[in-house]
């Protein structure tokens, strides 16, 4: 087989970038600029692949021989999605909301052969079980700054992770990027996962 595409990494997520260099894979980082504030929300799981695709397609366009993966996650609770809380207060807010409750984790994916001009988008769903924490609890939360700038007010690999009872699901996708979804998706591309293992970054 010819040699295999760079990776790129189309968002300024540190998890994102530590599970894949986590499962072998060593992405060039190359953040997209997109104002996701200006994508109108529509269902979660159109609403994270559209904002992937826009990510995706910004950095791909300066790429010769790549793969780009781009990725955006929302969490979903009572029919409301909820990006990045943002403020402390609002932080609080969701919190308050979600303690002792189930959402879906939604995160989109699109991957870009920016070599052939082809490209895939699907997204992932992972069921989330939230803990029965106390008021004190979330005010030391948020009072870190952790949540403020995670989608759904949260991590699952942070200071967070005490605070999830459990996952239905890929927990990765909780993350941000789901491991065995990219890799199918590496496969429709006609790409094989392991030949990325020992794949230069650049």
């Amino acid at each position: 087989m010819a040699r295999v595409p760079k990776l790129v990494l189309a968002s300024a997520s540190p998890a994102r970038l530590k599970t894949l260099r986590d499962a072998g894979l060593s992405p060039e980082v190359v953040v997209s600029g997109v104002d996701e504030e200006s994508v109108p929300k529509a269902g979660p799981a159109d609403y994270t692949m559209r904002l992937a695709q826009l990510k995706a397609v910004a950095v791909a366009s300066n790429e010769k021989r790549a793969l780009v993966i781009g990725c955006d996650s929302v969490l979903s609770i009572d029919g409301e999605i909820l990006g990045k809380p943002g403020t402390e207060a609002e932080a609080t807010r969701r919190w308050q909301q979600m303690r002792g409750r189930s959402g879906v984790l939604h995160t989109g994916h699109c991957v870009i052969d920016t070599h052939r001009e082809v490209w895939l988008a699907r997204s992932a769903a992972t069921q989330v079980r939230f803990a029965h924490v106390t008021d004190e609890e979330i005010a030391a939360y948020v009072a870190t700054g952790e949540p403020l700038a995670v989608a759904g007010a949260f991590t699952l690999d942070g200071l967070g992770g005490a605070f999830v009872s459990g996952v239905t699901g890929d927990p990765h996708n909780v993350v941000g990027i789901s491991l065995p979804l990219l890799r199918l998706m590496f496969d429709e591309l006609g790409f094989t996962w392991t030949d990325f293992w020992s794949s230069p970054s650049a």
